[in-house]
């Protein structure tokens, strides 16, 4: 497995405000900043506290189902 580049605190605030928002995908992660969506979920598992990472991870998963519907 591939280690998770390292990023200084500034980048790390960006990327998650990212990752929160509902209108930035994952492949606009990774084109702005290089990092895959497995390592952007490690970043928000160890940056965000539990609970908010459950509930961040539940709506990326329901928008995600919801987004496969209507293409």
């Amino acid at each position: 497995m591939t280690q998770a580049p390292k990023f200084d605190p500034e980048h790390i605030s960006d990327i998650v405000q990212m990752a929160l928002s509902d209108h930035v995908s994952f492949a606009d992660i990774e084109r702005e900043y290089g990092i895959s969506e497995k390592h952007v979920k490690t970043l928000m598992r160890d940056t965000l506290k539990t609970g908010s990472y459950k509930a961040w991870r539940k709506r990326v998963r329901e928008f995600g189902d919801r987004r496969a519907e209507y293409k």
